[in-house]
């Protein structure tokens, strides 16, 4: 399925971060029709999706640490390095205790996770996010990083409104749609804004490749656990 990825163009005078949030609008929608975020909401996505889903999350989030890590090593400043360490350390927290308590009524053990694999769209994702780490300018890895940070916030409250009473995936939804996370996709916004300042036009080009790249493995990764997606020919 093609995804139309531009919105409009930019005006004059917005931040970086305004100007590619409005660029990916369609892009963004999109994420919100998948069946897999409108099923979540209703209460009704099917527990053999979501397992899928949470499990690849885990996978995705040892490596989105390691590369919180990286930019917390690389930050040209001590509020930047505080920023990003502190955030690696809080998506371990996530995994242990939002995907834990998921994993735990899935009946999941610490065996079934070590030896799950990472789907296609995972790997892709993760790899890009490490390469971002290690070879991206600093500019890049950050709006690399970021919509990670702001799309599921923007998802997680645009599910909480729809959401139904009593819903399975509740714990999920509040974890996203919380004000104290939205206190830091605001901080990183900040500081990617800050980074686009100091940028020169091919720079801030490559940020905004790096932004919509991240925000279509966004939309890949949901529309992957729908599919329960697998390699097409076993190792």
């Amino acid at each position: 399925m093609a995804i139309e990825t531009a919105g409009r163009e930019p005006v004059a005078g917005m931040t970086f971060t305004q100007g590619i949030w409005q660029q990916t609008a369609a892009l963004r929608r999109a994420i919100d029709e998948l069946p897999f975020n409108r099923e979540l909401a209703a209460g009704t996505l099917s527990r053999e999706r979501f397992k899928f889903y949470i499990t690849q999350d885990k996978l995705y989030l040892d490596q989105y640490a390691r590369t919180l890590a990286i930019a917390g090593a690389r930050a040209p400043d001590l509020g930047a390095m505080d920023k990003f360490v502190g955030s690696a350390l809080g998506a371990l927290a996530v995994e242990r205790a939002l995907h834990g308590q998921f994993l735990e009524q899935f009946g999941m053990s610490e065996a079934d996770i070590l030896a799950a694999e990472p789907s296609p769209s995972c790997l892709a994702y993760t790899n890009f996010l490490i390469a971002a780490g290690h070879h991206g300018s600093w500019p890049v890895l950050v709006a690399a990083i970021l919509p990670c940070f702001w799309i599921y916030h923007d998802v997680g409250v645009r599910i909480a409104k729809d959401t139904v009473p009593d819903n399975f995936y509740q714990p999920w939804i509040d974890t996203y749609a919380d004000d104290a996370f939205a206190a830091s996709v605001r901080e990183v916004i900040r500081i990617t804004d800050q980074a686009a300042a100091g940028a020169g036009a091919a720079e801030r080009e490559a940020m905004a490749r790096a932004f919509v790249r991240s925000t279509q493995y966004e939309w890949l990764f949901w529309d992957s656990a729908y599919r329960l997606e697998a390699w097409p020919i076993a190792g």
